[in-house]
């Protein structure tokens, strides 16, 4: 494939609720242009976007994957982005790198939610957008129904570029409200001129009064002149639409049927004549440096005569060719062998070949220019969300945030050789998904892998299972409970050992007192004089801190309090540190009956956003859940309403939620202190701790 100068490339992500037709339409759109030899059907598992053999086996799209077709001398960038709540975060990464968003909505279902979810990352970018009314061939498909519901949801600015001929079955044909023609396709989605039929003359009318008026808005001058005549030429209309689509005044709608191919045409042409050019976007702000080397600030244009730099959107780590690192030219032209700097890890980098990607297919380009979107395979340090730059023209952009995870799951190999296995095959699979994580609870030492749904981690079971051959089980994960103190004792912690030869002796006298929370763990050596030698009074600290690890109630470590060493004693041949260790684990054990110890909850700081609909069920779950609501707010059209609530209440949030918004509401949480456990709960945990054998039997000294 030839390289195309930047106002010859378009980039489109499509976006929309899952199985509202996305992948369909891009498979087909590709088959009319002549990309693809062979028509995939989504129902077969062909579309040239549906390889991922999970994805396939689901019916559903995991991950963005790319596309390109030639159309009218120009490349048109596909990028099909998923739309289930599950794995829509991935239309992040897309919406920042596109130069237009293709709203995808079913005829049949309307407006859903992950059309919206899209839609507001779409504006988090500020990406301007064309929509697609699709499956108008479907029983019960309603063009109008669907264009009102977005209307409705989103803005009066949506405006039907093309309007469909035929209902259902009998959709054969488009009106263009543009240039006023009409259109019927044939089995191959060719189109021929014809009449605009007499019946719904009247919509068509009003339609292309409304684009008018639209496009009168965009401009103050085109205003006055509308004002004035009350309507524009032709001359007005068309140059100006693109700049309206541009500074997301306009949202044009087109009709079409993905398996039927009517209406592909129109859009094809549509995207090459309205959609913007990415050197119509706005320059790219970064630094010179990454932020810990205090960076100036930088601007590159898309343009081809500034210097090379690219944004790294995505990663796909393919079983035979590879790390493939997928990019976004934002300035300069780039040839295959290039070396570049990767600015954000400060390494050098050979490109090697470069690609434009079909799917999987890999298809190679000598060059490629500013705007465009290439692939490169076995990047030696490059990740989704790194910079690369000409070394003598450094600049870092800044990486895509992604939502934090809404559930975590404790995932166990379950056997040695997969646990040998586990973490190479995850770290492959978060390189392709920057939004899994994956850590270890230091305190409940288990593996926790968490994403933004419990079908997200299912897909990544099956992962490891099908592509790396690992299992594992997945469970819920522990809480991190802890225990402290509430009443102040003062203890002797004495340990004597008399054998045939040298003995073991040592003894303390230690002041226990409760801290405030947070203050975890605080010794003072109190003693005057020799009583117990300073070489052993730190293991007596050590004692302490050791029997503290194991509590005292339920097996979780006791932390907010204060030991004093006030006074001890020794024995000049049988003293040594092992004995005054065993001495302080003894006090500490001799003062859990007097202290007063309970069990400490982790809480949360939750905030959740929803519709305002759904608030005063939102609320009433989260008060069940021992939850205290701090306060509500506005954001936009939705409620926010913020919260603390015990962590344990809050492990199985996710789908309370989604059956509470009907999937519309999303949340996150962070950790805010630990509180005390109320007395039937902390009951609950003490007989769990029973019977989980984390309550040790005192140790025989």
């Amino acid at each position: 494939m030839k390289a195309y100068p930047t106002n010859q490339i378009r980039n489109l992500a499509l976006i929309g609720h899952g199985h509202a037709g996305k992948t369909q339409l891009i498979s087909s759109l590709l088959h009319l242009a002549g990309a693809t030899q062979r028509w995939g059907k989504v129902d077969e598992g062909t579309t040239t976007t549906d390889y991922d053999e999970d994805a396939v086996a689901r019916k559903i799209t995991l991950n963005n994957q790319l596309a390109h077709c030639e159309w009218r001398e120009h490349k048109v960038n596909l990028i099909d982005t998923p739309g289930f709540t599950a794995f829509v975060p991935h239309a992040r990464p897309a919406l920042r790198v596109a130069d237009c968003a293709l709203v995808v909505v079913d005829a049949v279902s309307g407006v859903e939610v992950g059309t919206e979810k899209t839609w507001a990352y779409a504006n988090e970018f500020i990406t301007p957008r064309m929509m697609v009314i699709a499956k108008l061939d479907k029983e019960r498909a309603d063009f109008g129904a669907a264009l009102d519901s977005a209307r409705s949801t989103f803005s009066r600015a949506i405006v039907p570029f093309t309007l469909p001929i035929g209902q259902e079955a009998n959709f054969r044909g488009v009106v263009d409200v543009v240039h006023m023609k009409a259109y019927e396709f044939d089995a191959n989605g060719k189109a021929k001129e014809t009449d605009i039929p007499s019946a719904g003359r009247e919509m068509v009318d009003k339609e292309r009064e409304r684009l008018i008026e639209v496009i009168a808005e965009s401009d103050d001058a085109l205003m006055e002149k509308w004002l004035e005549n009350g309507t524009l030429e032709e001359a007005d209309i068309i140059p100006n639409i693109s700049r309206a689509i541009a500074a997301s005044r306009l949202c044009p709608v087109f009709a079409v049927s993905g398996l039927t191919l009517a209406g592909l045409q129109p859009l094809l042409d549509g995207i090459v004549d309205y959609a913007p050019a990415p050197d119509t976007h706005e320059a790219e702000h970064g630094k010179s440096a990454p932020d810990g080397d205090g960076g100036e600030p930088v601007t590159r244009g898309y343009h081809a005569e500034e210097p090379f730099s690219a944004y790294v959107f995505r990663t796909v780590a393919d079983p035979f060719a590879g790390r493939i690192n997928v990019m976004k030219i934002i300035s300069g032209k780039v040839k295959s062998d290039a070396t570049v700097q990767n600015t954000t890890r400060g390494q050098a980098e050979r490109l090697g070949a470069l690609h434009s990607m079909q799917g999987k297919q890999l298809d190679k380009i000598d060059e490629a220019s500013a705007g465009d979107i290439i692939a490169v395979v076995k990047l030696k340090e490059t990740q989704t969300g790194d910079t690369l730059s000409d070394k003598a023209a450094p600049v870092v952009y800044d990486p895509i945030e992604y939502p934090e995870a809404a559930i975590s799951f404790a995932i166990e190999p379950k056997s040695r050789q997969d646990e040998e296995k586990i973490s190479a095959a995850l770290h492959k699979i978060l390189e392709e998904d920057p939004s899994l994580h994956f850590d270890r609870d230091a305190q409940t030492k288990e593996f926790l892998l968490s994403g933004s749904g419990q079908l997200h981690i299912e897909t990544v079971v099956e992962k490891l299972k099908n592509r790396y051959h690992v299992e594992v089980a997945l469970h819920p994960p522990k809480v991190p409970y802890k225990e402290t103190i509430t009443a102040r004792a003062e203890v002797q912690g004495r340990h004597k050992k008399q054998t045939g030869g040298r003995g073991q002796f040592g003894d303390c006298k230690v002041v226990f007192e409760p801290l405030p929370r947070g203050s975890g763990f605080v010794f003072e050596d109190k003693i005057f004089g020799g009583s117990v030698p300073q070489q052993f009074r730190p293991a007596i600290e050590k004692g302490i801190v050791e029997a503290a690890q194991g509590g005292a109630i339920a097996g979780y470590p006791m932390v907010d309090f204060k030991a004093v060493l006030v006074d001890g004693s020794y024995h000049t041949v049988d003293s040594d540190e092992h004995s005054f260790r065993a001495a302080g684990r003894k006090a500490f054990r001799n003062a859990v009956e007097k202290v007063k110890p309970t069990i400490l909850e982790p809480i949360m700081n939750v905030e959740v956003v929803a519709p305002v609909e759904a608030s005063g069920d939102i609320m009433g779950d989260l008060n069940s859940r021992r939850g205290r609501v701090q306060g509500m707010d506005m954001r936009g059209k939705n409620q926010v309403i913020k919260a603390q609530v015990p962590m344990s209440e809050m492990l199985d949030y996710q789908s309370k939620l989604n059956s509470i918004t009907a999937a519309r509401g999303t949340f996150h949480m962070e950790f805010s202190h630990y509180d005390p456990v109320p007395g039937q709960i902390a009951q609950k945990i003490v007989e769990q701790a029973r019977a989980e054998g984390r309550i040790r039997a005192e140790e025989e000294e």
